[in-house]
C-alpha cells in the first residue's frame, strides 16, 4: 500500500489488550457510576435536544460555563472528545514532542502519528524528574509533563514546574501540565498558566468525574495556544450528546467529591496493606492507581487474573521491569485484590 505517508508503516497500535474479569482494575477508570439520578437528567435533555442538527461549533455554552467556574477565559478553553485528542492536536501542530520516559504512551504515539519529532527524557532515580536534563532538552515544541504522573503515581515538586514555565517562556516553547489525575493529588496548577502564556493545561472528565465512557477532556491554555489548538481540531468536534451530559455534571460537581474521597482512603488502605507483602513493593501515589514492583510481573498478572482480578502490567517500560499498575477500585474490589495479591505463591 503507497496511499499513506511513510512515516505511518510499522505504527504500533495503542497498548492495550481487552481481557474480562469480574474485578475490573485495569484502565484507571472511576469505580462508580454516575449516580442514577443525574443519568436520567442527563437523559431528559438529550431527549429533549434535537438530533438532527449539529452541536455548537466549538461548544460555545460550555465554554461560557467552565470560563465562569474555572475563572479562565473562553477563548483559551478547548474542549473535545477526551483530552487524548487534545494531545494529537497538540503533536500535530508541535514542531517537536520532547516526553518523559516512562510515560503515558498516548504522547508519543500521538507524536509519531503527527509525524512530529520525538524525544523522551528518562526519570531520575525513585521516579523523580532529572530536571538538568529536561531544562537541557527542552529547546522548544511542546512538553508533555503529566502531574500527578502516569504510570508511577508521582507528584512532581512545584519548584520544578516553575522551572520548566520559565524555560518554556525562554526557547518560545509550551509546557502541556497534563492534570488528568489531579483531583486525586489536591492540586492545580492554574496559577502556573495564568502567569505565563508558555503552559497550558490538560484535565479531563474519565476520572474522578466517572465519564471515561462519554469521552469529555478540555485544555486550559492563553489564548493563542487555544485558539491554535482549535483550529486543528475538526468544527463541531463535541457531540451533542456529550454536551448535554457535561451541562448536568457541571451543575451538580457534589458527587465528585465523594468519588475522589473514596478512592483516596482504598488508595492509602491498600498501600499500606501491600508494605507488608513479602515480595511486592508499592509505591506512594497521588492518583487513582498504585505502582507495584513484583519479582515477575508476568506471573504477578496472570495469578490475579485466575483469582478474577485484572490489573495492568507495565514492566515493558523502561524502568518498570516487574510492575503491575492496579487502579482503585471500591472497597470490595480491593479487598478481593488483596486476597489474591497475598495468596501469590513463586517457585
Amino acid at each position: 500500500m503507497r496511499a499513506f505517508k511513510a512515516h505511518l508503516r510499522g505504527l504500533s497500535p495503542y497498548p492495550y489488550k481487552k481481557e474480562e474479569a469480574p474485578v475490573k482494575l485495569d484502565q484507571n477508570e472511576s469505580p462508580f457510576d454516575l449516580p442514577g439520578e443525574l443519568k436520567e437528567e442527563a437523559l431528559g435533555r438529550l431527549r429533549a435536544i434535537p438530533w438532527n442538527r449539529y452541536p455548537e461549533i466549538h461548544a460555545e455554552s460550555l465554554r461560557r460555563r467552565l470560563s465562569a467556574l474555572l475563572d479562565w477565559p473562553e477563548e483559551g478553553i478547548v474542549l473535545a472528545p477526551g483530552s487524548n485528542l487534545l494531545i494529537l492536536a497538540l503533536s500535530l501542530a508541535a514542531e517537536e514532542v520532547l516526553d518523559l520516559r516512562p510515560s503515558f504512551p498516548h504522547y508519543a504515539h500521538a507524536a509519531k502519528v503527527a509525524g512530529t519529532p520525538y524525544r523522551a527524557v528518562p526519570l531520575g532515580e525513585g521516579f523523580s524528574l532529572d530536571l538538568k536534563a529536561l531544562l537541557a532538552a527542552f529547546r522548544g515544541g511542546v512538553l508533555f509533563l503529566p502531574n500527578p504522573h502516569a504510570p508511577t503515581g508521582t507528584l512532581f515538586p512545584e519548584e520544578a514546574l516553575w522551572a520548566l514555565a520559565e524555560r518554556a517562556r525562554e526557547v518560545g516553547g509550551l509546557l502541556v501540565v497534563d492534570e488528568a489525575y489531579r483531583e486525586f493529588a489536591g492540586t492545580d496548577f492554574r496559577f502556573l498558566a495564568r502567569e505565563n502564556p508558555h503552559v497550558a493545561l490538560l484535565r479531563t472528565f474519565s476520572k474522578a468525574f466517572s465519564l471515561g465512557g462519554i469521552r469529555a477532556g478540555y485544555l486550559l491554555g492563553s489564548p493563542e495556544v487555544a485558539g491554535v489548538v482549535r483550529e486543528v481540531l475538526p468544527p463541531f468536534v463535541l457531540p451533542a450528546h456529550t454536551g448535554a451530559i457535561l451541562e448536568v455534571v457541571l451543575e451538580n460537581l457534589g458527587y465528585v467529591e465523594k468519588v475522589v474521597e473514596e478512592v483516596v482512603a482504598q488508595r492509602e488502605r491498600v498501600y499500606r496493606e501491600l508494605l507488608a507483602h513479602p515480595t511486592w513493593r508499592p509505591y506512594p501515589s497521588r492518583t487513582n492507581f498504585l505502582l507495584v514492583r513484583t519479582p515477575d510481573a508476568e506471573e504477578a498478572f496472570r495469578h490475579l487474573l485466575s483469582q478474577g482480578v485484572l490489573v495492568r502490567r507495565q514492566d515493558r517500560y523502561p524502568g518498570l521491569a516487574g510492575c503491575l499498575r492496579v487502579t482503585v477500585g471500591r472497597r470490595e474490589e480491593m479487598d478481593a485484590f488483596l486476597r489474591a495479591a497475598f495468596g501469590v505463591a513463586y517457585a
